[in-house]
């Protein structure tokens, strides 16, 4: 059975650097200070959590950690390191994305969980609703008013039962089987 869980169930992590990525010319004299680093990650990100890596506050936490410089993109099921370069992710760029990380995957949740919350809550008022206007509309009888009553005054003194107040019910001989 396919079935699609906009709910991540697992934070988002990054998992290995991508070897085929970084220059050619890396680890020789005439390697780049500077160059992107591609990541995978474990699951795909979902859409909240790939705009909240692309928002200023990601850029905010990795300057506030010492990390001005590198830039956060996503592709795919990649993250995409800019202006950076493996020592730097190994000397705690790499931990710092991790912490932001962490902090968007438990956000995303926390608002997935509120907007299913919330979805539930309007649900259940629109049933609620529903089953109002359905008892309203049950009420409603397409009758003349005064059709009631001689419908009540055509059945009087047809027999099946009287009342103690009629005076022809002690009359009556008494029945027993």
């Amino acid at each position: 059975m396919n079935t699609l869980n906009r709910s991540p169930s697992a934070e988002l992590e990054v998992g290995a650097v991508l070897t085929d990525a970084p220059p050619s010319t890396l680890l020789t004299p005439a390697a780049p200070e500077r160059y992107t680093v591609a990541a995978v990650f474990t699951r795909r990100p979902s859409r909240a959590e790939i705009d909240a890596i692309h928002d200023t506050t990601t850029h905010q936490a990795l300057t506030a950690a010492g990390y001005p410089i590198p830039e956060l993109r996503v592709s795919d099921r990649r993250l995409e390191i800019a202006n950076t370069n493996l020592q730097e992710l190994t000397d705690g760029l790499a931990a710092a994305i991790a912490e932001r990380l962490h902090v968007i995957s438990v956000d995303t949740a926390a608002a997935h969980e509120r907007f299913e919350a919330e979805l539930m809550e309007k649900s259940q008022r629109e049933t609620d609703r529903a089953a109002l206007v359905a008892l309203a509309a049950a009420a409603v009888t397409f009758a003349r008013a005064d059709a009631t009553a001689e419908s009540e005054a055509r059945w009087e003194g047809e027999g099946g039962s009287t009342e103690l107040t009629d005076p022809r019910a002690n009359d009556r001989p008494s029945v027993t089987p």
